[in-house]
């Protein structure tokens, strides 16, 4: 995938003779030169439009009016959190921490984002205890699954990267570069990998998400939690998860296929066989 990927950026890239014809290029100066293009707001402007927009919206002035406004925000809210509940009681009591994790041949990282090509901190802690599962022997493969829809984005192999100089060998990593989202990453595990059982790691907000997508995909999922200290980005997460609870509600009912599915493949399997 990643080639194709890569012929396409090539393609684009490729030079179509850009040069203008002569004496078309004084003339096409002379046209923009006459074009004016409308300026980058700046600060001022744009508090001067929020503040025409809240001041076009009508509150309602009756008491009435107002106790259902609030009635309304009330059940939206309600809605919002019937998916998380549902994740979270679903997910029981098979998330803890990498001590409490069972013996499972599998550990998947969940991707979560690069800074200059590298594991953001929090997809470093995710990887640290993907690392200690695996020193510990809890775990005797890792896959990890993210992002490479992009040539110059590759979360799997900055993840992979990070686990080796971690001390995890290269041979029991295996790649998984279509992980767009959780629910994708567990149907491939499940799918594409052949996993049945495994350690899911991830932060707390996103674990019982992962737990659940995982167990509706087929495999017999456990997760570990992550701790974070409450910062912005935590609290960042955890209102995320409200909206992306929705999503994964639905994929878990109507159990649609992943963007990319692909062929199976044997790095699992590979990884796990007797060397020698």
């Amino acid at each position: 995938m990643r080639g194709k990927s890569g012929e396409r950026r090539q393609r684009s890239g490729r030079s179509t003779g850009s040069r203008l014809p002569e004496g078309l290029g004084p003339w096409l100066r002379d046209r923009l030169a006459a074009v004016r293009l409308p300026g980058r707001p700046t600060r001022r402007d744009r508090v001067a439009k929020l503040r025409e927009r809240l001041a076009a919206v009508r509150l309602p002035r009756t008491r009435r009016g107002q106790r259902r406004l609030v009635q309304g925000l009330m059940a939206a809210c309600v809605l919002a959190l019937v998916p998380a509940t549902w994740m979270r009681l679903e997910a029981g009591e098979r998330v803890g921490t990498t001590a409490e994790a069972p013996a499972r041949e599998v550990a998947v990282v969940f991707g979560a984002g690069l800074w200059n090509g590298r594991p953001t901190p929090y997809l470093a802690h995710r990887l640290d205890a993907a690392a200690e599962l695996y020193r510990t022997g809890k775990v005797k493969v890792v896959l990890v699954t993210g992002d490479n829809s992009r040539v110059e984005y590759d979360e799997p192999d900055a993840m992979r990267t990070y686990l080796t100089g971690r001390g995890v060998p290269d041979a029991r990593i295996v790649s998984d570069y279509a992980g767009f989202d959780s629910w994708d990453s567990c149907v491939r595990a499940k799918k594409i990998f052949g996993v049945d059982r495994a350690v899911l790691v991830s932060q707390g907000f996103h674990i019982h998400r992962a737990v659940t997508l995982c167990r509706s995909a087929g495999i017999d999922a456990y997760g570990v939690a992550v701790d974070e200290p409450r910062d912005a980005t935590w609290y960042y997460g955890g209102a995320r998860e409200l909206a992306a609870s929705g999503k994964a509600a639905l994929d878990a009912l109507f159990r649609p296929d992943p963007r990319f599915l692909g062929p199976e493949e044997p790095g699992v399997a590979e990884a796990l066989a007797p060397s020698g």
